[in-house]
């Protein structure tokens, strides 16, 4: 299975831009960096977690980078600040964040006392056998498409409403060039241009800024395990 995080801890920025190489997704001070060519271990999960009041800087203090990695991904918008139009980075998903972990740490985490902001994302695409909705976990290669796509930064990556996603077919595809080579998912039209949307089942589509279809070659579904 592909690699989705990298086991070395790497001071950054506030900025989860900053320092973008080939393949890695930086993270913000005490994370770590998300690498698409490590082999993580098999008892670590991308756990969805929620985060109120949008405290994602506060609730990275409180994770252990030892034990977890966190990602939040983040788009660039165009603000106006004291009469000036600048650039800013913001959180694309305000209230949630991923992070690597065991079952067990993330519960140990929630359960804390100093835990007043974090609680489980629940997949409501999906019941336990007592009819409760589980906690949301995004398999690997739903996970390594999200980071690929929104590791890119374009002001042009977006969360897409389903109402606002028309698919042209139901093939899957890979961007062969530009930005967002290497990404993986199906081509639809969103705002009037032609993308590739990811999914991650039971919390969002994103898709990539336009994409000419000389860039896409058609590919087989990969099954996530």
């Amino acid at each position: 299975m592909d690699a989705l995080t990298n086991a070395h801890t790497r001071e950054t920025s506030l900025s989860p831009r900053a320092g973008v190489t080939p393949g890695t997704i930086p993270q913000a001070p005490r994370g770590k960096e998300v690498s698409i060519d490590y082999a993580p271990p098999a008892t670590k999960s991308w756990h969805v977690l929620r985060v109120s009041y949008n405290r994602i800087a506060l609730a990275r203090r409180l994770i252990d980078p030892a034990a977890a990695t966190v990602y939040a991904p983040t788009t660039e918008t165009e603000r106006t600040i004291r009469g000036k139009k600048c650039r800013v980075t913001v959180p694309l998903l305000p209230n949630i964040i991923f992070v690597y972990a065991t079952p067990a740490y993330i519960r140990g985490l929630l359960d804390d006392k100093s835990n007043t902001i974090l609680t489980y994302y629940y997949n409501h695409f999906a019941r336990t056998p007592e009819g409760r909705n589980p906690p949301l976990i995004v398999p690997d290669p739903a996970m390594r498409e999200f980071i690929r796509v929104t590791s890119v930064p374009s002001p042009h990556v977006q969360i897409v409403p389903p109402h606002r996603c028309h698919y042209k077919s139901g093939d899957t595809v890979r961007i062969t060039a530009g930005d967002f080579k290497g990404v993986t998912g199906r081509v639809a039209r969103v705002q009037g241009q032609q993308r590739v949307v990811v999914e991650v089942n039971g919390l969002c589509l994103v898709a990539t800024a336009y994409i000419p279809s000389n860039f896409l070659e058609k590919v087989e579904r990969e099954t996530e395990k």
